[in-house]
C-alpha cells in the first residue's frame, strides 16, 4: 500500500470529501457563512479562503492518499485567519498555537494508521514554523462526522483541556508530544476523523 501526504493547494481541493471542499464553517464567521452559502459562493469563498492562507501563511492542510485515491484531509490555521473562532464561547486560541480546525477520513480508510500519521505531519510542519502547540475547540456532545471534533476523541489522543465548557471547550496538544505516539492511539484518530464502523465478524481461515 503507497500512501503520501501532499500539502493542500487549489489544485488539490477537488480531492477532499465532498461535503467538506466547499464548507466555509471555520473560514468565515457565522453571518459572512451564511450569507455565502445562500447565495452559492460557498465553493468560491473557500477557494479565495485558502489562496490568501497560503499567500501569506503557507501550508495550512495536508490531503492523504493511498494509491493515489485521496482518503482524508486535515486542515489547520493560525486563529487570526480564523474568523468562526471568535464565535465560540471558550475562544481566543493562545498565542503560541495553530488552531486545528478539521480533519476527516474518507470511509473505508480507517484502521489504517492514517490519521495517526496525519497529525504528525502536521506536528512536523508546525514545530519547524516555531509553533509550540496545536490547539483546537472540542464538541463535547459529538454524535457525528461534523466541522468541529469530538472533545472525548481529542483528549484520547492527547490533547489537554485548557478552557472547559459543557459544550465547545477548547483543548491543546503540545507539538512535541506528538512525535513520540504509539500505536495505541491509532484507533482513537481513526475514529475522530472518520465515521466509527463496527468490528468486522471474525471468519474461519
Amino acid at each position: 500500500m503507497g500512501r503520501r501526504l501532499v500539502p493542500l493547494t487549489l489544485d488539490n481541493l477537488p480531492d477532499i470529501p465532498k461535503p467538506c471542499r466547499s464548507c466555509v464553517f471555520w473560514e468565515l464567521d457565522p453571518v459572512s457563512g451564511d450569507a455565502a452559502v445562500a447565495a452559492g459562493r460557498a465553493g468560491p469563498e473557500k477557494e479565495a479562503w485558502l489562496s490568501a492562507v497560503l499567500l501569506d501563511w503557507g501550508s495550512c492542510g495536508r490531503v492523504v492518499y493511498v494509491d493515489d485515491v485521496p482518503a482524508g484531509f486535515v486542515l489547520y490555521a493560525p486563529p487570526a485567519y480564523v474568523p468562526r473562532a471568535a464565535a465560540f464561547p471558550t475562544s481566543p486560541v493562545s498565542a503560541d498555537a495553530v488552531q486545528l480546525l478539521t480533519a476527516r477520513l474518507v470511509p473505508g480508510f480507517q484502521r489504517q494508521g492514517l490519521g495517526r500519521v496525519m497529525v504528525q505531519t502536521v506536528a512536523k510542519d508546525l514545530i519547524r514554523r516555531g509553533f509550540k502547540a496545536i490547539e483546537a475547540f472540542g464538541d463535547a456532545q459529538w454524535s457525528e462526522p461534523a466541522c468541529v471534533l469530538p472533545a472525548d476523541h481529542l483528549l484520547a489522543v492527547g490533547f489537554k483541556t485548557v478552557r472547559p465548557h459543557p459544550r465547545y471547550p477548547r483543548l491543546r496538544l503540545e507539538l512535541r508530544s506528538t512525535l513520540s505516539w504509539k500505536e495505541d492511539v491509532e484507533l482513537a484518530l481513526d475514529r475522530m476523523l472518520g465515521a466509527v464502523q463496527k468490528e468486522p465478524a471474525l471468519r474461519p481461515l
